[in-house]
């Protein structure tokens, strides 16, 4: 991996003064860059949403037409990847701009980013941008409240500890760090963790209706200076702890499906879909009513593939449409996630693009877009792309995985072919499965054996971009009640 990062100005420069002519936007127009304001961003994600569960990428039972519009009126990736295939890990790749062979966290496991780790948020932060994250940090694990103030972010609300936003109904949420009760009253074998997780028996405050409601308000606070919203949703994952006891994809009503002849789970899971539809259409409506929509970038994504849980079952809705394999997998449909990029007069309306990005391509791209400096990373810059401009777009040379869960699994994207290795703790030089997904995208023929220089090349690459991760020791912190 080569990453090459250029910073705003560089690539404003290197437009020239021929975008006038050209009718590029004020913003992009290097004679304007120094007094143009610079663009908000707004990232939504998604927890556990399929490549196939949305109407614009394919989906047929369900019906997502603010997304569907927002892919209308914007640019939608085809080819975009997740940091992996669980939130912990995707979200730190997500953060840092390191693949999963460089970062701090590979798995669901004990480990935290430290205080002197680059992330997004400190990068626009000293770009001078208010920075707000609401919803699911789930950064490692056990993340303290404070966690994403100590990662660069003025504002936070919502779950810190990634079990906690497992539970749709908690007994508190966190506000900058500290707790705040609810009024849900959990069960009797969960009315003691002090993690959050668990299954309410009073089902009074809906957090994700309570968390867009301040995204929402954060948007109304920051309207005259630059700002980064992080929209982290814990939809349309399952409360693992509630699928014991059909309580696994909880909303406050089934709405439109409530008549369906469907199990309740997966009622629960529809409505759920709607329900993130409904926010993404109520922020872009939000940005319009404060003047803000031609000065905001609006990114909308999914931190992996689909899951099967909580009473929930991928193939219901054919989540991962034609991809192979789901969540926890380094298959296409674990890792291989929708992304939707939207900004008026500057994307395209009704873009398609096949360019090959990631997760850590987001800290390069968002630091060109706001002049900052971006620090070293395994990234590449997508504005070239969102910006209508192929010609000038860097390319990765590969893609690369590792998943420190279930026996170990590593993966390589390396021009047509995808190359995946399993039970890698117990065979780190294993065999690797080979596929071409140009010609087949669901990943169903190995090919390793009639291309065996591609799979030492691949091996090679798998070599290279791991680095042994370091012991990163996480305290053990007294219980809190």
């Amino acid at each position: 991996m080569e990453p090459r990062h250029h910073t705003r100005r560089s690539f404003l420069r290197s437009i020239g003064v021929a975008a006038a002519a050209a009718g590029v936007p004020r913003w992009a127009r290097a004679a304007d860059a120094a007094t143009a304001p610079k663009p908000n961003i707004v990232y939504i994600l998604a927890d556990d949403m399929g490549y196939g569960d949305l109407g614009c990428y394919g989906q047929k039972t369900l019906t997502t037409p603010h997304l569907d519009r927002m892919a209308a009126e914007g640019m939608r990736f085809t080819q975009h990847y997740a940091g992996s295939t669980v939130c912990a890990p995707s979200r730190c790749v997500l953060m840092t701009g390191l693949h999963t062979g460089h970062a701090r966290i590979r798995g669901n496991n004990r480990a935290l980013l430290r205080d002197d780790d680059a992330t997004v948020a400190k990068v626009l932060k000293k770009a001078g941008y208010r920075t707000g994250c609401f919803g699911k940090w789930g950064v490692g694990h056990p993340p303290p409240d404070n966690d994403p103030a100590r990662c660069g972010f003025d504002t936070f609300y919502g779950y810190i500890n990634m079990w906690h936003a497992h539970n749709f109904y908690p007994s508190f949420i966190i506000r900058n760090g500290k707790r705040e009760r609810l009024r849900n009253v959990q069960m009797k074998p969960f009315a003691n963790r002090t993690d959050g997780a668990g299954v309410a028996i009073e089902k009074l405050d809906y957090v994700p209706d309570l968390i867009h409601k301040e995204a929402l308000a954060f948007i109304d606070r920051n309207g005259t200076r630059p700002f980064f919203l992080y929209y982290a949703l814990n939809m349309p994952h399952a409360n693992n702890e509630g699928g014991r006891h059909g309580r696994g994809m909880e909303v406050p009503d089934h709405g439109e499906y409530a008549s369906a002849d469907w199990p309740v789970p997966e009622k629960g899971f529809a409505s759920m879909i709607r329900r993130i539809d409904n926010y993404v259409g109520e922020v872009i409506a939000r940005l319009k009513a404060a003047g803000l929509e031609d000065n905001t970038l609006v990114i909308f994504s999914s931190d992996n593939g689909p899951h099967q849980e909580g009473g929930h079952r991928m193939e219901r809705f054919d989540s991962n449409g034609r991809l192979r394999g789901m969540k926890r997998d380094l298959y296409e449909g674990g890792v291989r996630v929708p992304m939707i990029a939207r900004w008026p007069g500057r994307i395209g309306a009704g873009a398609v693009s096949g360019h090959v990005s990631a997760f850590q391509d987001v800290m390069p791209t968002l630091a060109e877009l706001a002049g900052a400096k971006c620090p070293k990373g395994d990234g590449i810059s997508m504005l070239p792309t969102l910006l209508g401009r192929p010609g000038q777009q860097k390319a990765h040379k590969h893609l690369y995985w590792e998943f420190h869960e279930r026996g170990g699994r590593q993966a390589v994207l390396l021009g047509k072919w995808k190359g995946v290795r399993l039970n890698t703790a117990r065979k780190p030089d294993g065999p690797i499965e080979l596929y071409d997904i140009t010609r087949d995208i669901s990943e169903r023929t190995n090919q390793a054996a009639a291309h065996r220089a591609v799979v030492a090349e691949i091996a090679a690459i798998m070599k290279a971009e791991h680095v042994p991760l370091r012991p990163n020791r996480v305290p053990k912190r007294k219980s809190r009640r």
